[in-house]
């Protein structure tokens, strides 16, 4: 366990330190301001189920960028085989860089609290539905964060990395248009495999054991899939 927060400080400090995270999330807070006004001045209706869904499309951008360098810059710095030479497992290396980029995600997550906090100010809204919304974009956060790492773990270019795991989102994301354009069971295969029809239901408040198998099955095969990639490295 200390091995794991040992990586996990050493990952912490270097986004503190680094322009490239304080821009992200500059970005993503100027977005999700600018989603979350026009939504309650088009609508006057004191709900966030469209900032909700606008900040998953934002972090499909955002995730992969944040967590390209996770492993391959590990290489591209020359710092890999130091790590893996030293008292450090596998596991225990992953799971480090993985929780330090998820606790990055929270603090943002946390600042978007301002959101519900004006609505609670000016009125009254569903409570139930806004905590389960968060509940979904932690989730579906943590989902991205592993799929980012994961691309991370089997190439050398920060660059290849941040691409695919835009791709690999993306593909999940879109998976859900064909599910409604295609019958029968490939129809239902698409559904399952959408991130965005897992996603929706906690925007309305409904937290399903389903869904919640669904995110967090992507995040310990994701995971894993990363510890072999990590593993093929010492191989080679």
């Amino acid at each position: 366990m200390s091995v794991i927060l040992s990586i996990f400080k050493r990952e912490l400090k270097g986004y503190i330190q680094s322009p490239l995270a304080y821009a992200v999330i500059s970005v993503i807070m100027a977005l999700a301001g600018y989603f979350f006004s026009a939504a309650l001045f088009s609508s006057r209706i004191a709900e966030m189920t469209s900032l909700f869904m606008n900040l998953a499309v934002i972090l499909i951008f955002a995730a992969p960028v944040l967590t390209m360098k996770m492993i391959a810059g590990e290489e591209q710095d020359g710092t890999m085989e130091f790590l893996l030479t030293s008292p450090v497992t596998i596991p225990q290396l992953v799971l480090g860089k993985y929780l330090a980029s998820l606790a990055l995600f929270a603090v943002i997550i946390i600042m978007t609290f301002i959101f519900p906090g004006i609505l609670l100010t000016i009125s009254s809204p569903d409570r139930g539905a806004i905590a389960a919304s968060y509940l979904g974009l932690m989730l579906l956060t943590a989902s991205y964060l592993a799929i980012g790492i994961m691309c991370s773990s089997f190439t050398n270019s920060q660059i290849i990395a941040s691409i695919s795991g835009f791709g690999i989102l993306l593909l999940f994301w879109m998976v859900g248009w064909l599910s409604g354009n295609i019958s029968g069971p490939l129809g239902q295969f698409a559904k399952a495999l959408s991130i965005s029809e897992h996603y929706g239901d906690f925007l309305r408040g409904i937290i399903d054991t389903t869904h919640l198998v669904f995110f967090l099955s992507i995040i310990i095969i994701s995971l894993l899939i990363s510890m072999l990639g990590v593993a093929k490295r010492t191989w080679s």
